[in-house]
Formats: structure tokens, C-alpha cells, sequence
């Protein structure tokens, strides 16, 4: 029996399936274009022919969505279990004075590194540039910074021209052509939001997850980096296995 694992996020479906013994044995990755309904109906076929025994998923889309995504998803008879954002679980205490406005995608990445717990600075590359910060079950908040993509498109929109080449962020030194000029100063700033957050916590150990972290990561060297390939997965696991234990623990009779 196999695992279905989704992240739905507001333009992509990303997807794993694991085994019993959690191995990755399939996974994809591709564009919704805001539509995630059909997209699913077209994958829905080929989920339904991997003997899927339970399905985990973090999404943030609208619960209107959500609920017409599940539909689709009973198509394949597992239980389904939508991660939430709780100001504690499994020991994790989140740090917002609202927890259900932090993003769901940072909250699994957070959960999954208490799972070996210390002082983490966490950096997702997505869509945005996310840090959080760890201390053990602590989470101490974090900051949201515009990717290298959107503001490459911010400062570029209505002009002509400046597309993003193949060597565009090889390096940092002072552009002598706009382009260069755009995009190292992008990468510029980006990297000293990164150090300036590890000057404020020095203790901290430097984590990476997300397609472009080892871009960010040759250039902190010094902070000795560690990449962590698809931590919302990991965090989105852990938390299932939590439901799970938690629902085999209500139906144990009282033996007293």
C-alpha cells in the first residue's frame, strides 16, 4: 500500500507517492494555472492505479476548493488529512500571535525540523523567500521577502529587454550593464537579509530547502549550510503520523 502526498500551492500541484517504508517511488511537479480542479481530475486516474492507502496534503487554497478537491480525491477510497496550522502540536509552539495566519508551507517546514531539535534559521526558496526561525519546539517567528523571480519581474515590468540570462546570478560583482546591475543587486539584497537575520542570531544553524537553495548556499559558505531536499514533505509526514497515532490512541479500550 502506498502514500499520496500533495502540496497544493496558489500556481503549482507538486506530488509524491512513498511506500510503506516512506522511499519516494514517484513523484511530479506541474503548473495548475489556477486551475487545481482539473488538473487533479487528469491525475486523479493514474493516483487511483497506485493502490493509495492515505493521503496527506498541504494546500493553501480556499476552503471552498479544498472541499471540491476532496471530492475528487474519495474517488480513491484513503483516508485524507489536511495539515492545519495549530499553535501547538507535537511539542512545536508557534510563534505567531495568530498562528492560523502563518502559511502552511512554513509551518510544515518548521514542524519537520523539530524532529532533531535546535536552533534553526530556515530559508525556504519558493515563491517567496521565507526565513523562520527555531529554537527547539520555539518558533520564533520569521520574514517574507519577494523571490528572485518576482523581483526580477517588479523591477522589470513595462520595460523591454531585460530578460533573465542563463549566468544571471553566477556572481555578485558591480554590473556594467543593467541586466547584470538588476540581478546581482536582487541577489545582493536577498543574501544580506539572510546574514543580517544570522548577525541577530549567531547560534543559529543555517538551513535550506526549496529549487533554489543551492544558489543561496555557495554564497554562505562561511555559515557552513545545510540543505534539507523537500522539508515540506518531511514536516507534512510527521504530521500525519501524528493523526494517526493520536487516532489509534482514541480507539484503544479502556483496560481499567
Amino acid at each position: 500500500m502506498n502514500h499520496l502526498w500533495l502540496d497544493l500551492g496558489n500556481t503549482r500541484l507538486k506530488y509524491w507517492v512513498s511506500n510503506p517504508e516512506q522511499q519516494i517511488i514517484e513523484q511530479g511537479a506541474e503548473l495548475h494555472l489556477q486551475s487545481p480542479i482539473d488538473l487533479l481530475l487528469g491525475l486523479s486516474q493514474h493516483f487511483k492505479s497506485l493502490n493509495i492507502s492515505s493521503i496527506g496534503i498541504s494546500s493553501v487554497l480556499d476552503n471552498s476548493t479544498n472541499q471540491r478537491l476532496k471530492k475528487i480525491l474519495n474517488r480513491l477510497n484513503a483516508p485524507i488529512y489536511f495539515a492545519e496550522v495549530q499553535a501547538q502540536y507535537a511539542g512545536l509552539i508557534t510563534g505567531y500571535d495568530q498562528p492560523k495566519q502563518l502559511g502552511i508551507d512554513r509551518w510544515l517546514q518548521v514542524l519537520a525540523m523539530t524532529r532533531s531539535p535546535d536552533k534553526y534559521c530556515i530559508i525556504g526558496c519558493g515563491t517567496a523567500l521565507t526565513i523562520d526561525l527555531l529554537d527547539h519546539y520555539q518558533h520564533q517567528g520569521g520574514y517574507i521577502l519577494p523571490s528572485l523571480y518576482l523581483q526580477h519581474d517588479a523591477l522589470t515590468q513595462g520595460t523591454k529587454g531585460i530578460k533573465i540570462p542563463e549566468q544571471a546570478f553566477e556572481n555578485l560583482v558591480a554590473g556594467r550593464n543593467t541586466s547584470d546591475a538588476v540581478h546581482h543587486g536582487i541577489l545582493l539584497g536577498l543574501l544580506g537579509a539572510i546574514r543580517y537575520t544570522l548577525t541577530l542570531h549567531p547560534d543559529y544553524q543555517l538551513i535550506f530547502t526549496g529549487g533554489d537553495a543551492p544558489l543561496f548556499m555557495q554564497f554562505l559558505q562561511e555559515y557552513q549550510p545545510r540543505q534539507e531536499a523537500d522539508l515540506l514533505l518531511t514536516g507534512l509526514q510527521y504530521y500525519v503520523q501524528q493523526q494517526q497515532g493520536k487516532m489509534e490512541d482514541s480507539i484503544i479500550p479502556n483496560r481499567h
